[in-house]
């Protein structure tokens, strides 16, 4: 949430200024020691030293002065704090008031992944705001067009696009063809490099497979495309060529005109979390930051 969007303080730009960011500054200064600020915050250590560094080459002022056993205010940080902390307490306030009836809209493609269950869990638990499923097929899953507030998104993210992501996790590739086909008989294992040899059905929209994630000068045709998950199926199944897509997702869509080949050396496919750069869903920077909680 942009703390101060587009206004200016002593002639700084203040625009990249988040919720997020006072928050964990708060946090430290009255810690004074990360680690115990992080576990207050629930989130890692490292993510809160990223986000107070932020605070203060946004500031272009040292905020902390850290040593390897000790953390104190600087005189800049006392004064920040001592402005800001009765500040953002009303505004905390505020916020939990109206939590219970607050609704954070998240946007998914072809399937939500199972480790967002307890993500949400923990966002409910400590906002007492509820939580809305939005399928969208749409490479940003409706994020763009507002049609949700925070996305989880398959594959690589827009270079174009105007957000803030984030790695949830990593999910293995699958392979399927049509149960007929006479790709791969009675293969039950495939090697990424063999499928350069044979016509690929593509997902254009929210696919996160295409003919350039193998070399140059080796790579598989394109056999038809489709323009969202059922399509792309139904392709597949009629036997237009084979379709690649991550595990996860096809254990839960049995098709019976498909059969899966477990794919060896493929690259893993990337699962993001990703909310605007501005002007987004106050509830939004919460999840981001729920996100962020160690997982061993």
């Amino acid at each position: 949430m942009p703390w101060a969007a587009h206004l200016c303080w002593g002639g700084m730009d203040l625009s990249r200024v988040e919720l997020r960011h006072l928050r964990g500054f708060l946090a430290v200064a009255e810690e004074l020691n990360f680690t115990h600020a992080a576990a207050r915050l629930r989130i890692g250590q490292p993510a809160l030293t990223r986000t107070v560094r932020t605070l203060e080459e946004t500031l272009g002022a040292p905020l902390l002065a850290r040593t390897t056993r000790t953390v104190e205010l600087t005189v800049a940080g006392r004064k920040l704090y001592d402005d800001l902390a009765p500040l953002l307490a009303r505004l905390e306030s505020a916020l939990c008031g109206t939590g219970r009836d607050a609704l954070l809209r998240l946007g998914f493609t072809s399937q939500l992944p199972a480790a967002c269950a307890a993500l949400t869990t923990a966002f409910e638990r400590s906002t007492g705001a509820g939580v809305r499923l939005v399928r969208k097929d749409a490479p940003l899953a409706g994020l763009d067009t507002g049609a949700c507030d925070i996305a989880v998104v398959r594959g690589e993210i827009p270079a174009e696009a105007s957000v803030h992501s984030r790695v949830l996790l990593h999910e293995p590739r699958t392979a399927v063809v049509a149960r007929d086909s006479a790709l791969f008989p009675g293969r039950r294992v495939v090697d990424w490099a063999e499928l350069a040899d044979v016509p690929l059905v593509v997902n254009t929209v929210t696919g996160t497979t295409r003919p350039d994630l193998w070399p140059r000068d080796r790579r598989p045709e394109l056999a038809c495309t489709a323009d969202n998950f059922d399509e792309w199926l139904e392709a597949v199944a009629a036997g237009h060529g084979v379709g690649i897509a991550p595990e996860p997702v096809m254990l839960r869509h049995h098709h019976p005109g498909l059969r899966r080949l477990r794919l060896k050396n493929a690259p893993d496919v990337p699962v993001h979390l990703v909310m605007p750069a501005r002007h987004g869903h106050p509830l939004a920077d919460r999840y981001f930051e729920v996100s962020e909680l160690p997982t061993g």
